[in-house]
């Protein structure tokens, strides 16, 4: 049920861009509490987990909640990262499905504030880095999604990136793969412009293991795809290079 209320609102998002941003997603989380705990908070809720491991219900969830701070952060609600967010979630689960979902519950209304901060301990701590990586990669194509990642948004994606214990190279690495300046592949490849060509082979083997896609396979078809575009960027990055330097 709960992975259902996920993809709710990725429709109340496109269907009511105001309004309900800011308070669909405490009221559904309210809910979620009442049902699970009684009333108790929305860490005690994932307290009652396995240690080790989120479920992808909550896991949807909690990737909603952070898209709707990146979506919140310049002070502008814009449809065509609204768009995204819903496109994903079909993507993810179906346009029957999904459309279905979408009808259930969207007029559920509550304010209540997101704390980037609790959820991204709760991923910290049961998601792998590889998949917290990922998520960075979501939040900036969402940003992206209007042609412009704002500096408000890069700030907040920061923000969450902290909370998330990713590391500022695999931050700026991740980054880089949305803006164009002369040192992007060096970003990319997290090195500097001075490295050798051996480092840069070096750079590259590391970067294209550590971005793969086949270390999202446990994730859904959605993120596989993120992952194969972020390793693309890797690539691209190499083969630039290459041809700069002559190697």
């Amino acid at each position: 049920m709960i992975r259902w209320i996920a993809a709710i609102l990725g429709y109340t998002f496109f269907r009511f861009p105001g309004a309900i941003l800011g308070f669909l997603l405490g009221s559904l989380l309210d809910n979620l509490t009442s049902k699970r705990t009684g009333g108790g908070s929305f860490q005690q809720v994932f307290q009652q987990q396995r240690r080790d491991h989120v479920s992808p219900a909550d896991f949807e969830l909690n990737l909603l909640s952070l898209a709707s701070l990146v979506i919140k952060a310049d002070g502008t609600v814009n449809q065509s990262e609204l768009d995204y967010v819903r496109q994903y979630f079909v993507q993810a689960y179906g346009t029957e499905r999904a459309n279905a979902t979408f009808r259930v519950f969207n007029d559920v209304i509550k304010k209540r504030q997101i704390s980037a901060s609790n959820i991204c301990t709760l991923l910290r701590s049961r998601t792998r880095y590889e998949s917290r990586l990922q998520i960075l990669h979501f939040l900036f194509s969402i940003a992206n999604a209007d042609g412009h990642v704002s500096d408000r948004e890069v700030q907040e994606i920061h923000r969450i990136s902290g909370f998330l214990g990713v590391q500022h190279p695999d931050f700026e690495s991740i980054k880089a793969m949305f803006f164009k300046n002369p040192d992007r592949a060096y970003k990319i490849l997290e090195i500097d412009p001075s490295a050798s060509i051996n480092e840069i082979k070096a750079a590259y083997r590391t970067m294209a293991k550590k971005y793969h896609p086949d270390k999202l396979q446990h994730m859904d078809e959605a993120y596989q795809q993120g992952a194969e575009e972020k390793f693309r960027k890797v690539q691209e990055a190499y083969e630039q290079l290459q041809k700069e330097r002559g190697f």
